[in-house]
């Protein structure tokens, strides 16, 4: 199982990431958008995700991934359960969610072109 201070680890290293404790949920942010959020009990992750691709990642991996509460549902936005998920995974989920948040110009040097579908 990842923890709250892995995610740490990794938000303290993309470009103009903030930190936020907002209703019990730490939540790391780009300019007010989050694009990563801790529930209070530290199970579960929400991300950013396309919006057009999420229900395919639920349904392949219905005991990893699942669909947020039905209010965020408007949102590019996807939730998985922390235990589920090793440190590599939580990289790549973080840094790609980061990268919805950021101009191009941010990333592209430092993390170079975008990985292929998931």
């Amino acid at each position: 199982m990842v923890t709250l201070e892995q995610i740490r680890e990794i938000t303290r290293t993309l470009p103009r990431t903030e930190e936020a404790l907002v209703r019990d949920y730490v939540k790391f942010r780009v300019r007010g958008i989050v694009y990563a959020s801790v529930s209070p009990d530290e199970t579960v992750m929400g991300f950013g995700f396309p919006k057009e691709e999420r229900a395919d990642l639920v349904a392949a991996e219905p005991d990893k991934f699942l669909l947020p509460r039905e209010s965020d549902l408007r949102f590019h936005w996807v939730q998985v359960r922390l235990a589920a998920i090793d440190e590599q995974e939580l990289y790549e989920l973080v840094t790609e969610a980061w990268r919805m948040c950021v101009p191009r110009k941010v990333w592209l040097p430092r993390l170079g072109p975008p990985t292929g579908p998931r």
